[in-house]
């Protein structure tokens, strides 16, 4: 069992940047694959970013500029960060941190991930 704690969402305008926090209730997570995912009123929650059990960390979601999100992982810390920048109205959504050891691919979420936190909503106004 893991345990996600997330946190750092809030109200931005549009250019502005936020750092989500995920905190994770055991080391074991570091076998895991992580990412964070999001899920806007009317839509499918889709995949953000994730770090393999490698620890290759990828931004996934389509976007015109990728380089404005990247993920990262304190492994001291147990906890699982996503930078964002240039924000903009479109990213606004609840933004969920998942886990899962086996990893196993899936559309739109990337990984069949099994763990997941509670979601930290994220708005940007224009």
């Amino acid at each position: 069992q893991v345990q996600l704690v997330e946190s750092g969402g809030g109200s931005v305008q549009a250019g502005g940047s936020l750092r989500l926090s995920c905190t994770a209730s055991t080391t074991t997570w570091d076998s895991h694959c992580v990412g964070w995912l999001r899920q806007a009123p009317g839509k499918e929650r889709e995949a953000v970013a994730v770090i393999d059990r490698d620890g290759t960390a990828m931004t996934v979601i389509p976007d015109k500029n990728p380089r404005r999100i990247s993920i990262s992982k304190d492994s001291g810390n147990n906890t699982l960060y996503l930078q964002m920048n240039d924000l903009k109205p479109a990213d606004t959504a609840t933004y969920y941190c998942a886990a899962d050891p086996l990893c196993v691919p899936r559309p739109q979420t990337w990984y069949a991930f099994q763990y997941w936190g509670q979601g930290t909503q994220v708005t940007v106004s224009a």
